[in-house]
């Protein structure tokens, strides 16, 4: 529990400005933050982005952090709803631009092949959950209460992305 004390005391730190406690908050959470959001994304440098972006957002919104709840899935929910949004802007411009140098999914690939192909092949919304799931492990109520939306929708979202990938639980 000393974990989630010393959280707590970095939040607070961090908002009344403390350059230290924000540095805490952003070692610990940055490597979960960049891998959810490459995850989502398969892409290095949007990811980077996307996670560096979400710090700044987060940081902006910290005065109405409500500091009885955990600091880390409220970031997650930041970082994975800008991964979503860059994965479908992403696939609206491809399909805007008609860019046919993107190889398309091989069909045809073994189901347990490579896991980041397979995710690839995933919309961003099943992708999303799947990853908050079993990369991150969070709770299907916690991606739920993350992400704002019914727990029925989260697991749907779950067994068809797992199905998608050929597992089962």
């Amino acid at each position: 529990m000393r974990a989630g004390r010393d959280e707590r005391a970095h939040v607070r730190g961090a908002q009344r400005g403390s350059v230290s406690d924000l540095e805490a908050l952003f070692r610990t959470h940055w490597p979960r933050a960049y891998r959810a959001a490459y995850l989502v994304t398969h892409d290095a440098a949007a990811a980077e982005d996307i996670a560096q972006e979400s710090f700044l957002a987060a940081i902006r919104a910290l005065d109405s952090f409500d500091r009885r709840r955990p600091f880390g899935p409220w970031l997650h929910r930041i970082v994975v709803n800008r991964a979503i949004d860059w994965s479908r802007a992403r696939r609206l411009r491809s399909e805007v631009e008609l860019v046919d140098s993107i190889p398309a999914a091989n069909p045809a690939a073994p189901p347990g092949g490579d896991t980041l192909a397979a995710l690839a092949r995933l919309s961003p919304e099943h992708r999303a959950v799947v990853v908050m799931r079993y990369v991150l492990e969070f709770t299907p109520g916690e991606i739920a209460e993350a992400l704002d939306l019914p727990r029925g929708t989260i697991n749907s979202r779950l067994r068809r992305g797992l199905d998608a990938l050929g597992c089962e639980l």
